[in-house]
C-alpha cells in the first residue's frame, strides 16, 4: 500500500508545480505591459488575457479526454490504440484551432465590446489578441499533449515542457519589447512563439515514442478517423464541454453578483478567489495524478489498483486541503496584506476569510472525483453532476445575496463545492461496474 502513496505523490508533485507555471504565460505579459507607457498597454494586455483564458479553458476537454482514454489504453498495453487516441485529440484541436482563426475577428470584436474597454484599452486589446490568436492550433495542441504525457504518468516531462514554454516566451518576449519596443504588439508575438514552441518541442517528444510502441508502422489514417471512435470522441467531449461552460459560469455569476455589493467587497472577493485557487492548483495535481492511474487501472482491469488509487490519491489531497485549511487559518490576514494595500479591500477581504479557509476541506473531495470520473472516461456523469449543482448554486446564490449580502454568495460557493462532490459520490458505483465488463477496443 505505501508503494500506491509513493506513485501519486511522486506523480501529483510534479504536476502541482506544472499547474502553477501555466499561469506565468498572461503574468509575464502583464508585467512587461505594465512597464509601457500609459495605463492603455496593461488594460489592453490584462483583457485580452481574459480573453484566452476563457477560450483555452473552455476547451480544457481536450486535455481531459486526451489524459482518460491515453490512461486507459496505457493500462491496456494497447500502443497502438493510445496512437489514435492522441492522434484523433491532435485532429480535434486542429479544426477547433482553425475554427478559431476565420471566426477571429467577430469574437475578438465581441468580446473587447463585452468587458467594456476604454477605446485606447480597446485598440492595445484588439492588437494583442489578433496576434497571439495565431498560436490557437499550438494551444490547444499543447493541451493534447499535456493529456498524453499525464495519460502516460510523464509528469516530470510534462514539467520540463511547460517550464521550456515559460523561458521561450521571458526570452523572446524581452528581446521583442526591451530591445526592439514592439509593445504590446511584441508581447503578444512572444506568448504566440512560446505556444509554438512548446507545441513543436512536444510533438517530437512524442513522436519518437509513439512511432517505436506502434512498431514503427505508418499511420493508417482510415483507423484515425473511423467513425464510431469519432462519434465516441465527440460524445465525451461534448460532455465535459458542457460540464466546462457550467462551471464557468458559476464563476461569472459569483464576479457578477459579487460586484453589486460595491467596489470594495468586488475587489476583496478577487483577493479570496485568488487564494482559492493557489490551493486549486495543489488539489488538481492530486485530482491529475488521480486521472491516469485510475484510467490505467481501468485499462488493465485490475480492480485492486483502482481502490488502492482512491485510498491513497484520496488521503494525500485530504492532508494537502487540510494544511491549506490550517495555514490560512493561522496567516489568512497576513496573506491578504501582500495581495493588496487598499485599506476597504483588506477589511472587507478579512471579513470574509473564514469561508476560504474552510473551502480547501469543503471543496477537495469535488476535486478527487472529478480526477477518477476523468481518468474513467465518464463524461455523462460529470456533465450531469455540474449541470445539477450548478442549478443548485445558481438558486441558492440569487436566493442568499439579497439577505445575507456577500456571505450568502460565498456560502452559495462553498455549498457548489460540496455538492459536487455528493453528485460524483452517488455515482462512483458505475466506475465499480466497468471492471466487470469486456475491456473495450476503440479503433
Amino acid at each position: 500500500m505505501a508503494d500506491w502513496y509513493r506513485r501519486v505523490f511522486l506523480l501529483a508533485v510534479p504536476l502541482i508545480l506544472s499547474n502553477l507555471t501555466q499561469p506565468l504565460l498572461s503574468t509575464v505579459d502583464t508585467v512587461l505591459s505594465g512597464h509601457l507607457p500609459g495605463a492603455a498597454a496593461l488594460g489592453g494586455v490584462a483583457v485580452g488575457g481574459i480573453f484566452f483564458n476563457t477560450i483555452y479553458w473552455t476547451f480544457g476537454f481536450l486535455r481531459m479526454t486526451t489524459t482518460g482514454l491515453v490512461a486507459q489504453a496505457h493500462g491496456a498495453r494497447r500502443h497502438e490504440e493510445l496512437r489514435l487516441h492522441f492522434l484523433r485529440a491532435l485532429a480535434s484541436a486542429a479544426l477547433i484551432g482553425a475554427l478559431i482563426l476565420v471566426l477571429q475577428t467577430p469574437v475578438i470584436a465581441l468580446a473587447v465590446r463585452v468587458l467594456g474597454a476604454s477605446a485606447a484599452v480597446a485598440e492595445n486589446a484588439k492588437l494583442y489578441c489578433h496576434i497571439r490568436i495565431w498560436s490557437a492550433p499550438a494551444a490547444l495542441a499543447n493541451y493534447v499533449i499535456l493529456g498524453y504525457l499525464l495519460g502516460r504518468q510523464r509528469a516530470r516531462t510534462a514539467l520540463a515542457l511547460q517550464a521550456a514554454v515559460n523561458v521561450v516566451n521571458v526570452a523572446v518576449a524581452l528581446l521583442l519589447v526591451l530591445q526592439l519596443h514592439w509593445g504590446v504588439g511584441g508581447v503578444a508575438a512572444a506568448t504566440m512563439t512560446a505556444d509554438w514552441a512548446g507545441c513543436l518541442l512536444g510533438l517530437a517528444l512524442t513522436h519518437k515514442t509513439l512511432h517505436r510502441e506502434s512498431g514503427e508502422r505508418a499511420v493508417d489514417w482510415h483507423d484515425v478517423f473511423d467513425g464510431p471512435a469519432l462519434r465516441h470522441l465527440f460524445a465525451l467531449n461534448r460532455d465535459i464541454f458542457l460540464r466546462t461552460l457550467c462551471l464557468v459560469a458559476a464563476y461569472a455569476w459569483f464576479t457578477r453578483t459579487g460586484a453589486r455589493e460595491g467596489d470594495a467587497t468586488l475587489a476583496a472577493n478577487a483577493v479570496l478567489m485568488n487564494m482559492f485557487f493557489i490551493v486549486a492548483y495543489g488539489l488538481d495535481g492530486f485530482a491529475n495524478a488521480t486521472e491516469a492511474l485510475v484510467g490505467e487501472s481501468i485499462g488493465a482491469r485490475k480492480r485492486e489498483h483502482y481502490h488502492a488509487v482512491l485510498r491513497a490519491s484520496t488521503y494525500c489531497a485530504l492532508v494537502v486541503a487540510a494544511l491549506a485549511s490550517l495555514l490560512y487559518w493561522c496567516t489568512g490576514s497576513w496573506l491578504v496584506g501582500l495581495f493588496t494595500s487598499v485599506e476597504a479591500v483588506r477589511t472587507a477581504a478579512r471579513h470574509f476569510l473564514p469561508w476560504i479557509v474552510a473551502l480547501p476541506v469543503v471543496s477537495v473531495w469535488g476535486f478527487q472525483l472529478d480526477g477518477i470520473f476523468i481518468g474513467a472516461t465518464r463524461g455523462r456523469e460529470l456533465r450531469d453532476s455540474m449541470l445539477i449543482s450548478f442549478i443548485i448554486f445558481f438558486g441558492l446564490a440569487v436566493g442568499l445575496e439579497r439577505p445575507l449580502g456577500n456571505h450568502g454568495l460565498w456560502c452559495a460557493f462553498s455549498i457548489w463545492m460540496a455538492v459536487r462532490g455528493v453528485t460524483l459520490a452517488m455515482r462512483l458505483p458505475r466506475i465499480e461496474r466497468m471492471f466487470a465488463d469486456p475491456a473495450p477496443v476503440t479503433r
